[in-house]
């Protein structure tokens, strides 16, 4: 028989497309491909708008910060890519009334503007206090000054009003709701006064011991501003070995190193993002296997026939891996097309939740979707369908298609390795695909172990004298066959463990998140509190019903020794240690560990002495460790300690948080005043009263960076769990398909049982108990895995605190059963309907 595999693989293919046999395993592949690009395309484009919103943080793309105006040649390489520019000026200096209106006095922190102004973001501004905002793309007019309401509070003024700074007199023209890049530095944290650039002058506040903050935002299209984040490194880096340096002070800031408070939220909704496609690849891998299967079972007669007209294996192989390739590119551009369409499903639905339109999405899904459903197709479907190639005349009586064979166990382990490979693609971050892939692959494995032996334990745990006979035959039907009840637990466990993985994590890491900026966290922030005035004030906060809050001692000391050897900013090549060392630290001391801190080296020993714990990130920039004697001096005063503890400390927690802390309840001799951190409560005039009461101190009002945080975060949490909700859907259906891949196996069965009298009734029952059995052991073992692989993930990418409850293995258990009893009864339904002679005939042609 002189045949190429070119027109056999044609054949084969419209034969088996007309008579249904490729069905399930187009479907399968057409699903999981939409699945991935689906979440692909819809991920894509969310990152990219979430990462444009979250800029409006910085007001651009990036930012130049420094402490003289920005240097010109960083201007010009903006202007020379075409960036668009806006700078401003931010500085602490203090505003006040005017005599007939009571003469009292603020500090605050001005902010100058100039046209344009931010590049990313809208401000919000009310018209006045207590009204509804607005957005508005606006500056103050000449003349103008916007403020923040608490400055009106404590000064008594109103919009129209004279407000005094410096040598001029400004009108109060709107009330400041929303300024997106404010940031969280405490210069930032006293009221805002916003003027506009040719205002400044006229005031006179610039002088040369002013305290100013230049800011360059730069805006534009990705590749120009990331050369230029590029190029400005590089200056920064060159300047840092010059001998006389002309950069200094100069940073630039982008999303990661501007905004720590919203960067951890967007890097772990863009992981969950990569989790939840990278399980819908895993769970489509059990679909593909089980219809390539079930293709390969109904082409046995086929092959035995081609072997006894003489064709050769190879061109059998040949002409099925040929088929294979033209399904695998046709479902492929179907699955593609379908998640295109489908992800814009997820835009209108997230209408409302951003700004703006979503950017457009680039090819990367498109070019991953393909590479799936080919890899998929390749490593999990051809695998068992080469094997028919190899299939002798005689083996059809049996109908298997025998062990595996090398050439077939060589392409599933290339298949596979592809497939990982693709899959830490998805993954985009090395530990969670290494976690996730890892953990199913040894998952795959433990399920096969334990579900061969629960197999054979259920055999011998029946006693067939005396059990149900439904019980005893669907006993008898999973132990009879074990490789195939092996199969059926595995492929259902492995769908079921991406399953209970997404519930966990999704409800575990919104909760996280939550927890980061709870409904009583604190939005006022009190510095510069006397210790004489300590009870007073803490007395004044429980009599206005704040019964939590923080309170610690401040105190301001310059670190000048690390182990005996004197330091200075020349000690260090890092721009940022040089700064660390020529400033003066916050210092504080306390017995008991924060609650929001955890120690991830040494020990916290209370009321040790000389001894102190050093924040992780600090110790890295000053490389410091465990066990180095530091010195620090504190008003003339100086004092040795060694560092016993290494803290983590979450930064965007909205907590009192400090670099430095001595694990003492008292620090004798010591100068110190106090800080508070608490929610402020909703009582007219009280932090006017608070301030009249205590004029010292500086009440900072957080209320404005918290409600951008709360925006974001309610945004990102909306999207994630719209992407969970579509991916737990499209999971059921690839469970369902892995129920029903068995149909015709399962017919064939009941159908000879029919056959020799049993029961309709009987048949059903045993079903049941068969589809049941099999959940709750599927169930059970993938909420088990799903347990360890979640924790791993919990704690070593998401990095949030994660307890396993006790109920889930249980309720997973339970959960399986469910899921295979409805799978089945709707998948399986018309099986005890078909009559004996149309099975039987089938099974035989």
């Amino acid at each position: 028989m002189n045949l190429s595999f070119w027109r056999l693989g044609w054949r084969t293919l419209w034969r088996d497309l007309r008579s249904g046999d490729l069905r399930l395993v187009i479907v399968a592949v057409t699903l999981a491909v939409s699945a991935v690009t689906a979440v692909g395309f819809f991920a894509d484009r969310l990152k990219g708008g979430l990462e444009r919103d979250a800029r409006q943080l910085l007001g651009g793309d990036a930012v130049v910060s420094s402490d003289n105006p920005t240097p010109a040649d960083l201007v010009d390489k903006a202007k020379a890519l075409g960036l668009d520019m806006v700078q401003t000026q931010t500085f602490p200096t203090m505003a006040r009334a005017s005599d007939s209106q009571g003469g009292a006095a603020k500090l605050v922190g001005l902010k100058v503007v100039e046209a344009g102004y931010p590049l990313r973001g809208n401000l919000r501004i009310a018209s006045k206090d207590g009204q509804a905002d607005a957005p508005t793309r606006e500056i103050p007019a000449p003349g103008q000054a916007w403020v923040d309401a608490p400055l009106l509070d404590a000064l008594g003024l109103k919009v129209g009003d004279t407000l005094l700074l410096g040598d001029s007199q400004l009108v109060i023209g709107a009330v400041i709701v929303i300024e997106p890049d404010r940031g969280a530095g405490f210069m930032n944290f006293a009221p805002r006064v916003m003027i506009q650039k040719g205002d400044l002058a006229a005031t006179k506040l610039v002088q040369p011991a002013s305290r100013i903050t230049y800011r360059m935002a730069v805006a534009g299209a990705d590749l120009p501003v990331k050369e230029y984040v590029r190029w400005a490194d590089a200056r920064l880096k060159a300047d840092v070995a010059q001998a006389e340096r002309v950069l200094r002070g100069v940073r630039v800031e982008s999303l990661q190193s501007g905004r720590p408070e919203m960067s951890q939220t967007l890097d772990r909704a863009n992981k969950f993002l990569s989790l939840v496609a990278l399980l819908a690849a895993l769970l489509s891998a059990v679909a593909v296997a089980l219809a390539a299967r079930a293709f390969a079972a109904s082409h046995l007669d086929d092959c035995a026939m081609l072997r006894v007209l003489g064709l050769s294996q190879r061109t059998i192989a040949a002409s099925y891996a040929y088929e294979f390739a033209l399904v695998g590119v046709v479902a492929s551009a179907m699955g593609v097309a379908i998640g295109y369409g489908v992800h814009y499903l997820f835009v209108m639905l997230l209408a409302g939740l951003v700004d703006a339109a979503l950017p457009a999405a680039t090819l990367w899904p498109a070019l991953l979707g393909m590479g799936m459903g080919l890899t998929l197709l390749f490593a999990f479907g051809l695998p068992p369908v080469l094997q028919l190639a190899q299939v002798p005349p005689l083996r059809v009586i049996r109908r298997d298609v025998g062990n595996l064979r090398p050439a077939s166990a060589g392409v599933l382990a290339l298949g596979v390795l592809g497939f990982a490979a693709l899959l830490l693609a998805v993954s985009s971050d090395l530990t969670l695909g290494l976690i996730a892939v890892g953990g199913f692959a040894v998952a795959v494995l433990v399920f096969a172990g334990l579900s061969w032996c629960a197999v054979k334990l259920l055999r011998r745990s029946v006693n067939e004298s005396t059990a149900p006979r439904w019980l005893v035959l669907a006993t008898r039907q999973m132990s009879a066959r074990p490789a195939y009840t092996v199969v059926q637990v595995s492929a259902l466990s492995v769908g079921l463990l991406a399953l209970v993985l997404l519930v966990l994590l999704r409800t575990d890491l919104i909760s996280s998140w939550r927890k980061a900026t709870p409904p009583d966290a604190p939005n006022r922030f009190v510095i510069n509190v006397m210790p004489e005035q300590s009870d007073a004030f803490q007395k004044a906060l429980n009599g206005a019903g704040v019964s939590k809050f923080d309170w610690y001692p401040m105190i301001r000391g310059r670190l000048i020794a690390v182990n005996g050897q004197n330091v200075n900013p020349d000690s260090y090549s890092d721009d940022r240690a040089k700064r660390l060392i020529d400033r003066e630290f916050n210092l504080s001391h306390s017995a008991a560990k924060p609650a929001n801190n955890d120690i991830i080296a040494g020990r916290w020993a209370e009321e040790e002495e000389g001894a102190v714990s050093v924040e992780e990130g600090i110790a890295k920039t000053l490389n410091l460790k465990l066990g180095d004697s530091v010195r620090f001096d504190i008003g003339g005063m100086q004092t040795e300690s060694k560092i016993t503890s290494l803290r983590k400390v979450d930064w965007g927690s909205m907590r009192a948080n400090f670099f430095v802390m001595y694990p003492v309840s008292v620090l004798k001799d010591v100068p110190s005043t106090y800080m508070g951190a608490f929610k402020a409560p909703e009582l007219a005039g009280f932090d006017n009263a608070l301030v009249r009461q205590f004029p010292n101190i500086t009440n900072v009002d957080m209320s404005s960076t918290i409600n951008q945080i709360q925006r974001v975060l309610d945004q990102v949490i909306r999207a994630v769990e719209f992407l969970f909700g579509f991916t737990l859907a499209a999971g059921l259906v690839v469970l369902f398909a892995a129920v029903t891949a068995t149909r015709e196996d399962r017919a064939r069965e009941f159908a000879i049982m029919r056959a020799v009298g049993a029961q309709n009734s009987l048949l059903r029952q045993v079903q049941r108990a068969e589809l049941a059995g099999v959940g709750l052991l599927a169930g059970g073992l993938a909420s088990l895995v799903a347990s360890v692989v979640g924790w791993a993930l919990a704690h070593y990418v998401f990095e949030f605190e994660w307890v396993v409850s006790l109920w889930v293995p249980l309720l997973g258990a339970i959960a399986g059963a469910v899921l295979a009893l409805a799978a089945g009864w709707w998948g399986l339904r018309d099986v005890l309907r078909r009559p004996v002679v149309e099975t039987l005939r089938r099974a035989s042609s």
